[in-house]
């Protein structure tokens, strides 16, 4: 059996296809995805999104945040944003963690830490969404 991934961001498509299983980072953690799933809609966390093709092979992407909807061998993610592995540049992902690190030391205040440190945790998640094997 197969599921029907779509992963849409206001800005484009970024998946529109069958696959064998994902694995989603959710507000409550990781879940595995394989057909005939139990219906849930879920919060969709900051990270790593996991695919699994026809062909065995995975891919990664990096997802922003959204919500997903798991029902009847479809899975419907709508992300603020998201890139697939294969699109990030890892040396450019590691500089822009290396800044965001530096600026977070840099902060004064509470409300400048939470804002840079947000900025961290998506710029670290980033230079992770490279492709890699599972």
């Amino acid at each position: 059996m197969k599921l029907n991934l779509y992963v849409l961001t206001p800005k484009r498509i970024i998946w529109d296809c069958e696959v064998k299983e994902i694995i989603l980072s959710t507000n409550s953690g990781q879940i595995g995805v394989l057909p005939n799933h139990a219906p849930i809609n879920t919060e969709v966390d900051m990270g790593p999104l996991r695919i699994r093709l026809l062909n065995d092979q995975w891919l990664t992407a990096v997802l922003w945040s959204g919500f997903a909807r798991i029902v009847n061998n479809e899975i419907i993610i709508l992300g603020n944003d998201a890139e697939l592995g294969s699109d990030i540049d890892p040396e450019e992902a590691q500089k822009a963690l290396e800044i965001a690190e530096a600026n977070l030391s840099k902060a004064e205040g509470t409300k400048e830490q939470s804002s840079l440190s947000d900025e961290l945790g998506y710029e670290s998640r980033l230079s992770i969404g490279f492709p890699h094997p599972i």
